[in-house]
């Protein structure tokens, strides 16, 4: 058999059940680390229940994300998880969902393996949104679990530090009220509003235009140019003042997009 013709009855097995993200659909691609729980416990001993060095891992590996192909209008890290939300318009790899969530699956790890020296690994879903207000709520639902996430873990590590057991911090904790949460960590030395917000309510990360001096190469003058860099949040806002924060910096994405 010929190969041009064993190469096509193959590549029908592999490309036969490819999923597309149709046209005019939000794409907003979730990146999870894969067994970090051990690798960062165990493997690994960074500190509980933040830890600085580990996050700034988290941050390059989205900024490394942000510059690898894909158009990126925002992304958001907390713990252990990376989501980006791609221009509406993008078109890469006709929108194929398996080679999306591999690309990005691999560049993530590639990149924070580099960082920690070891292997790390993520998965990727991709969420198909099919319009802007979902993709607020979407970014509204990551940061309040970020959040809430966030104070049991400062409430779970600090129980541990009082010599209690995995189990009996976990049992203290059910059931207990935000409110009771905060008090929890108040008796134990914590003022939880000063926690820094990084820790409580995630990083954001997006595109800024800027100008600045350039030469033209052909008349030797000195021209303004325009260049894109991206700004870190780190001190988001929260609630309905992050749903406003997303909007107004979506529309502006669209309009100078």
């Amino acid at each position: 058999m010929k190969f041009k013709v064993l190469d096509q009855q193959m590549r029908q097995y592999e490309t036969t059940n490819d999923l597309v993200v149709m046209p005019d659909i939000y794409m907003v691609a979730r990146i999870d680390g894969r067994g970090f729980t051990k690798l960062t416990k165990e493997t690994h001993t960074f500190n509980a229940p933040f830890d600085k060095t580990f996050s700034d891992y988290m941050l390059q590996t989205t900024q490394h994300l942000m510059h690898c192909g894909f158009k990126v209008t925002y992304a958001y890290t907390q713990s252990d998880e990376i989501s980006l939300l791609l221009d509406l318009q993008e078109n890469a790899f006709g929108r194929k969902l398996r080679k999306l969530n591999s690309i990005l699956a691999g560049e993530a790890s590639a990149k924070f393996s580099l960082l920690l020296g070891d292997i790390g690994v993520f998965d990727c879903r991709i969420c198909q949104l099919p319009n802007i207000a979902k993709v607020v709520d979407y970014f509204r639902w990551r940061n309040e679990d970020a959040h809430r996430n966030a104070l049991n873990a400062y409430c779970y590590w600090k129980l541990r530090e009082q010599n209690q057991t995995a189990f009996d911090a976990n049992q203290k904790i059910k059931g207990l009220t935000t409110a009771q949460k905060n008090e929890l960590l108040f008796q134990l030395g914590i003022n939880y509003n000063e926690v820094p917000n990084w820790q409580k309510r995630g990083i954001g990360l997006y595109w800024e235009a800027y100008q600045t001096e350039g030469v033209n190469p052909i008349l030797q003058e000195t021209i303004l140019v325009s260049r894109k860099q991206i700004v870190v949040e780190k001190n988001l806002p929260m609630k309905e003042a992050y749903s406003n924060f997303l909007g107004k910096l979506f529309t502006h994405h669209e309009v100078i997009s």
